[in-house]
């Protein structure tokens, strides 16, 4: 009797960690996130503060006071914005990504055809948001 409880616990066990792995493949695959700073100085390189000053003049976010591109992994850009502002509203987030891309792709020259990674940071040099902008195909 004792041999056949036991049997049977292990069928119960079984069939409770086969539904668990059955849940976790129907969840959606995670997209990768780039891993870089938290934080950073609030004092913009020069050249970050001379493309801000274009971009603002083409009639830019007037809190952007640093714009960096730098190379990234697998050679996507990761574009780097300091702002005054620090809103972490995600329609302040998108208005500002779209600007500034469209401003580096425009005026500037840069190509997004991998994609991009984009970091913006706070007048605190605390990060406000970090996103990655790779097409499907290349970040599966």
């Amino acid at each position: 009797m004792v041999h056949t409880l036991r049997r049977g616990a292990r069928a119960a066990l079984a069939a409770v960690a086969g539904a668990a792995l059955l849940v976790g493949c129907t969840e959606e695959p995670q997209k990768r996130v780039m891993p870089g700073p938290t934080s950073t100085s609030t004092a913009a390189p020069q050249d970050a503060v001379a493309l801000a000053e274009r971009y603002r003049a083409a009639g830019g976010d007037p809190d952007v006071y640093g714009i960096q591109v730098e190379d990234g992994p697998e050679g996507v850009p990761r574009v780097v914005i300091r702002t005054r502002n620090a809103d972490q509203a995600d329609a302040i987030f998108r208005r500002q990504n779209t600007s500034v891309t469209t401003h580096l792709t425009t005026k500037e020259g840069a190509s997004f055809k991998k994609g991009y990674f984009i970091d913006v940071f706070g007048p605190d040099g605390g990060l406000i948001h970090r996103m990655d902008a790779r097409p499907e195909s290349v970040s599966d």
